[in-house]
């Protein structure tokens, strides 16, 4: 059947009531355009309503593009120049003549909704610089695009460029150049010659920097690629006489806002840090604020219930900490989760008792003085008085007892001198069993060389530390301790004779002699 054909007539009818249709709409006359309208729907005539591209914003944007396929996984991002005008079919045929993909295999995605041809960016939402969209190539075989029919698409978009260019060449008139129709009182004019063709002016160079990973030419105060976001070279420096454009200098003074809003909101925090240090600092102990299980017995603590160590900030509960310490024999506490953080003494006192917290100091005073080298106890009995002594000091006032003690002796013998001491001793030691102990244990320190007998009072004497220069505490005789003899002679000082005889001849006077002169 032959399809129906809209008489002549009412085409006329039907153009004239579209173009008064589309005066009264933008006239914003709605009365017409409904009784306009109406009559036009009696005709029963194809009719398509577009708004005018002068109603929309003429400048063109920066469209960033998100390019992915069905092939592989990875996303390309392109920027493109567009009008918020473009449809997108028109869209499509720009990315066929920039990049080579014909329209069928493209499919955009805009605001998580497949575009289609007959709309618009604007209509999308497309309207300022730097909005996301996304394009998926299909392949060809999901297109059912032939190479046939894509060579004919190539042809005829290139005879319609053809055309458009004619369109754009003016025609000649009579007495401007063009060449008139020939008559019988004129005899036919030669034919023109074909103009000269101009020399092609290579394009000015563009001002910025390439990017090393896809080679686009950014403008010169980007510190990042435009398309790909690689980094500009560090060599690269912006030309003196360059000029940046509004959106440039627009995108500079956003980012130097950042900068200062970045620095900002730096010293913003390290302010509050510093306060919540100070509100902290005169805790004893520092409670949790989030809930966190305790890594040693693994219980759920709340806020509040746990204690967060300052050196090392773990978190553990107050028993596990406190046993922790209590089964502590160390002189420091350390963390109980194996790290090299120490427990400070705030902390400890804080978690333990006062009778707890005496018992810890008495305990690492003992492990101090077991360290400790030249160290001497009190000879008080159940005294815990001790000290650490240097060579030239002989006694030790306990300020625990208040009795004061002979470190040359090893013991308290008060109103007698260490030989009157010594002379008791060998005497007291045949009936009392305190001085036996203390005869042997002098004796012991002879036969272990120790001690020595000064070779003029004969008093037993110790050397405690330092070089072999000794001296006797009771005929004050300077004693060398390797050879166990006097350090000079009857005449004092310079006189030799006393048996050491350091340093005479340049010789030592013992082959362990360390320096007693």
């Amino acid at each position: 059947m032959a399809a129906e054909v809209t008489p002549a007539v009412a085409l006329n009818e039907a153009e004239e009531l579209a173009r008064s249709l589309s005066e009264a709409l933008s006239c914003g006359d709605a009365q017409e355009a409904v009784r306009l309208s109406q009559r036009l729907s009696e005709l029963s005539v194809p009719v398509c309503v577009s708004i005018n591209s002068q109603a929309y914003p003429q400048d063109s944007i920066r469209l960033k593009v998100g390019v992915e396929d069905a092939q592989s996984d990875n996303y390309i991002p392109i920027t493109v120049v567009v009008s918020p005008v473009m449809t997108i079919a028109q869209l499509k045929d720009k990315i066929n003549e920039d990049f080579g993909f014909h329209p069928l295999l493209q499919r955009w995605v805009i605001g998580k909704r497949l575009a289609r041809d007959q709309e618009t960016l604007h209509n999308h939402g497309v309207r300022q610089n730097d909005d996301q969209v996304f394009l998926f190539i299909r392949s060809a075989n999901d297109a059912c695009l032939t190479r046939h029919q894509q060579n004919q698409d190539e042809k005829q978009q290139l005879l319609l460029g053809i055309m458009e260019s004619m369109k754009l060449i003016p025609r000649g008139h009579a007495g401007d150049g063009a060449i008139a129709p020939p008559t019988d009182k004129t005899p036919p004019r030669p034919p023109p010659k074909p103009p000269k063709a101009k020399p092609r002016v290579a394009p000015k160079p563009r001002i910025g920097w390439a990017c090393t990973q896809c080679t686009y030419v950014n403008k010169p105060t980007r510190p990042g690629c435009e398309i790909c976001g690689d980094a500009r070279t560090q060599d690269y420096q912006v030309p003196d006489f360059y000029k940046p454009d509004t959106a440039e200098v627009q995108r500079l003074q956003q980012e130097q806002l950042a900068t200062m809003q970045y620095q900002q909101a730096l010293k913003d925090e390290r302010e509050r840090n510093f306060q919540t240090l100070r509100a902290t600092d005169g805790q004893p102990l520092i409670p949790n604020h989030a809930q966190v299980d305790c890594p040693v017995c693994y219980s759920p603590l709340q806020p509040g219930e746990g204690v967060v160590l300052r050196e090392c900030l773990h978190t553990f509960c107050r028993a596990c900490l406190k046993g922790t310490i209590l089964n502590s024999q160390e002189a420091e506490v350390s963390c109980p989760d194996d790290c090299e953080s120490k427990l400070q003494d705030r902390e400890i006192s804080a978690l333990l008792t006062e009778e707890e917290y005496q018992r810890f100091l008495e305990l690492r005073l003992n492990i101090a003085e077991s360290c400790l080298e030249n160290t001497f106890h009190c000879q008080t009995p159940n005294c815990a008085g001790w000290c650490v002594y240097e060579d030239e000091v002989d006694e030790f006032p306990c300020e625990i007892c208040k009795d004061t003690n002979c470190i040359l002796c090893r013991a308290i013998h008060k109103d007698m001198t260490c030989k009157d001491y010594q002379d008791d001793l060998r005497v007291r030691a045949e009936n009392d069993m305190a001085a036996k102990k203390t005869k042997e244990m002098l004796d012991r320190l002879l036969q272990d060389g120790e001690a020595m007998h000064c070779p003029r009072c004969d008093i037993i004497v110790q050397k405690k530390d330092g070089c072999d220069w000794i001296r006797c505490l009771m005929c004050k005789t300077e004693l060398c301790w390797v050879t166990k003899q006097a350090r000079w002679g009857p005449n004092g000082y310079g006189d030799t004779s006393g048996g050491c005889r350091c340093r005479v001849n340049n010789q030592s006077c013992h082959p362990n002699c360390q320096n007693c002169h």
